[in-house]
């Protein structure tokens, strides 16, 4: 079975995730639940999404 925590583009994908958190603590907080939510969950599905491929 493979470690997918080893890929350069798992961890890649990581940075981003904290790196969009961080941008989207600084919206206007009428956009902290509608478009923030958006995109935070788009960005966590790009990590999740290589873990689950390399299980398979």
């Amino acid at each position: 079975m493979r470690n997918f925590r080893e890929y350069d583009v798992w961890i890649d994908s990581m940075n981003m995730v904290d790196a969009i958190y961080t941008m989207v603590d600084n919206f206007p907080s009428e956009e902290k639940y509608s478009l923030s939510s958006q995109i935070t969950r788009s960005a966590v599905s790009i990590p999740s999404n290589i873990a689950e491929r390399t299980e398979r």
